[in-house]
């Protein structure tokens, strides 16, 4: 059988959970090897089932893209060259929707969209050579996607197997303000070392993502079961193996007792995550609750994880004093939120992820943790704070001497 290159890209900072989330779906089927991280993703091989499997239950990669070709470049009518050699119609047909999106790294090359605009017109080429009709442009919602990457000696040419980003699982009805995206959100669950059975509580769910992402695990629901992908509308698309593959996946039991836990301090957002958390096929309780994040108290007498996404500039400000400048609001809001976290927290690992990296000193607490991340183009962390009573606190400057 026929072994595939693909390379699954994920948000950066994610490289190392996606290669381990990876190593898990190859116990599948031994037939999925994987290879190396690369900034923005992991490298791996295998059958073109281990494509429809990566799709199926990989929580943190964006997209699973299919190796058409790899070779050296000089200029734009290399990457045509190499581009009109591939057997394009052996994977889709004329009557099908395209589109072309290219990405750089240090390319001598000028244009990025005179590329794309090369890779393009190679397909429709080879195409309209034979078959003398060509496939359509669709910039929105395209059949197939294809996915060109230069380094500064190297042209990569990919079929996207997935269509739409996976991080899109088929079950958001309403987001907030600025929602997670889910891949992410089920990156920062497993950087935090969170498992199905811990405690898992988040004070400004928002719309609900990390709650979600967490109680389908609980339920053993895969990311992908909800919705359709590239590789279905393949030539070579085997309906009956992709029918055994969702197939031998299994539910896991229900939950007697609740462990995930949210609050908001909106009410609207308290709908929303319950929405969606029916939308997402989640049959058991997950407890939310409408209040403001500095008064919240542990749901659990067991200690577990708290994760959130702390609101940032007029966010803080949902329910607050207009007149209030956004700073102050926000120095008030993290001053209470910590004064809660040290009294009522004791035991819980706290996971705090934000784009504001002095984020510790506005809490007064000592992080034991920082790991970078990047959402999309923003440079963020996620934070960890051990909430031991007496060990927590930033050291508080100390007075100097009176000179006598």
């Amino acid at each position: 059988m026929t072994r595939y290159s693909y390379f699954c890209p994920c948000p950066r900072g994610l490289e190392a959970a996606l290669a381990e989330e990876l190593d898990e779906i190859s116990q599948l089927n031994k037939t999925l090897k994987v290879h190396n991280q690369v900034p923005g993703g992991v490298h791996c091989s295998g059958l073109l089932q281990d494509a429809y499997r990566i799709n199926l239950y990989s929580r943190i990669a964006s997209r699973v893209l299919l190796r058409m070709a790899h070779a050296g470049y000089v200029n734009e009518n290399d990457i045509y060259d190499l581009t009109l050699e591939q057997p394009w119609e052996d994977w889709f047909g004329y009557h099908h929707t395209i589109r072309v999106d290219v990405t750089a790294v240090k390319s001598p090359l000028k244009s990025l969209e005179f590329t794309t605009l090369k890779i393009k017109d190679a397909i429709c080429d080879r195409f309209r050579d034979q078959f003398t009709q060509r496939p359509s442009v669709d910039t929105k919602n395209p059949d197939m996607r294809i996915v060109g990457f230069l380094d500064a000696h190297n042209f990569t040419v990919y079929l996207d197997t997935s269509g739409e980003a996976l991080f899109k699982r088929g079950w958001r009805m309403e987001t907030g303000d600025a929602p997670l995206r889910e891949n992410l959100a089920a990156g920062l669950l497993r950087t935090s070392g969170w498992k199905p059975g811990v405690p898992l509580f988040d004070p400004m769910c928002g719309s609900g993502t990390i709650l979600i992402e967490a109680a389908q695990m609980v339920a053993g629901i895969p990311p992908g079961i909800r919705r359709e992908f590239a590789f279905e509308k393949f030539a070579s698309f085997a309906e009956d193996e992709w029918q055994e593959i969702k197939g031998a996946v299994r539910a896991n039991p229900l939950p007697t007792e609740p462990s995930i836990f949210g609050s908001d301090i909106s009410g609207d957002m308290i709908v929303m995550t319950r929405n969606n958390l029916n939308k997402a096929g989640i049959k058991f309780e997950v407890p939310l609750k409408q209040i403001e994040a500095q008064e919240i108290k542990a749901p659990t007498d067991v200690p577990g994880v708290l994760l959130t996404n702390p609101p940032y500039g007029e966010r803080i400000g949902v329910r607050g004093d207009s007149t209030v400048e956004a700073d102050d609001m926000a120095k008030d809001f993290f001053s209470a939120f910590s004064s809660t976290l040290k009294q009522r927290f004791a035991g819980w690992s706290v996971f705090l992820f934000t784009a504001d990296l002095g984020l510790p000193k506005l809490l007064r607490l000592k992080e034991s943790r920082k790991t970078p991340f990047f959402n999309g183009a923003l440079e963020c962390r996620l934070f960890r704070f051990d909430m031991v009573a007496g060990f927590n606190r930033r050291e508080e400057a100390k007075p100097k001497p009176v000179a006598e």
